[in-house]
């Protein structure tokens, strides 16, 4: 089996010969940092090449952001946009055209019509979009203090949304994508399905018919614990979850239980990659069980942090070429 269809044939439940190899997340600066003191060459520049020299899968990814020059640069937490007016002055800097990456996506479009590459694209979603610009908690207030312009806003980046996709899929339908949202932490959701249902959820009701007909998996990048979400987000069309963080508690059998469908990303805990060969090999065992049900790729489950070594992490990769075998065999 060629990339594409290794990917396309274990996201449709389908027998494989291997697991895909992945690091689906890039990695942190300062992992890549110590790497570097370590033998990783400098001429390795992009997340692309550092997989491709480590021996990982070459899957791209794509990011579509929907701010122009001129957006302004602001603290970390903190956004410029506190009023309706304050949001109409940042317009011009909002929302650029649409020939945005299409012809990065369609050089890695052609490579993935030949199988040589797995190609996804990344999108803001409805919660994290307007947390850009509200900033953190002024966000979490603008559910009740600004709902017209909360809405506004989703609308806004729903239709711009559309728009490029109708562009994109001209010359690449990428395999899959990841909706940016970040709205749940190691309790839980950020927010209640009363709100996910007029705040967010009519606009993934716009964009995901979109995907579905690019023939795009659908899926969803969100921190901490997305458990208690999965029903809410299985309601707009998405079809899957990333990265299930074991240090927040997420129980992957108990998903695949409640969730027979469910695509499933990541969930290898990062926080046993520098105990050694055994203690890695045994985080891959636990996981067997659940790969054996299909629809789920195993991986770091967010960015291996940069207490991992070269070696640790060759030795992880060991492992899992081993296990991506064995897993399905």
């Amino acid at each position: 089996m060629n990339h594409l269809e290794r990917f396309q044939a274990l996201m449709s439940f389908q027998p494989v010969d291997r697991l895909p190899r992945i690091e689906w997340a890039p990695w942190w600066d300062q992992t890549i940092a110590r790497w570097r003191g370590e033998g990783l060459p400098a001429r390795l520049k992009s997340h692309f090449d550092v997989r491709e020299y480590l021996g990982l899968d070459p899957y791209h990814q794509v990011w579509s952001r929907p701010r122009a020059s001129g957006f302004p640069a602001m603290p970390h937490g903190q956004g410029p946009v506190a009023t309706e007016a304050d949001y109409e002055a940042l317009l011009p800097h909002l929302y650029p055209p649409q020939g945005e990456h299409l012809d990065e996506l369609a050089a890695w479009g052609r490579r993935q019509a030949r199988g040589e590459v797995v190609v996804w694209l990344s999108l803001e979603g409805f919660f994290w979009y307007p947390r850009t610009l509200f900033g953190i908690q002024p966000h979490l207030t603008a559910f009740y203090d600004l709902p017209d312009l909360m809405q506004r806003m989703n609308r806004d980046l729903a239709e711009y949304h559309v728009r490029y996709l109708n562009e994109v899929r001209k010359v690449c339908c990428p395999a899959f994508m990841t909706f940016a949202e970040d709205m749940s932490y190691n309790k839980g959701p950020m927010l209640s399905r009363a709100l996910f249902e007029e705040f967010i959820a009519p606009h993934y009701r716009r964009v995901v018919p979109v995907l579905q007909e690019m023939g795009t998996r659908v899926i969803v990048d969100t921190d901490g614990d997305p458990s208690l979400m999965i029903d809410w987000l299985e309601g707009v069309g998405v079809e899957g979850v990333l990265p299930l963080e074991r240090q927040a508690g997420v129980d992957a059998a108990r998903l695949r239980a409640d969730h027979p469908r469910l695509l499933m990303l990541g969930h290898y805990d990062k926080m046993v990659m520098d105990r050694g060969v055994e203690a890695i090999r045994k985080e891959f065992e636990r996981l067997r069980p659940v790969v054996r049900t299909g629809g789920y790729l195993p991986g770091v489950d967010h960015q291996t942090p940069p207490g991992v070594s070269l070696a640790q992490y060759r030795e992880y990769l060991e492992v899992q070429r081993e296990f991506s075998v064995s897993a399905v065999g």
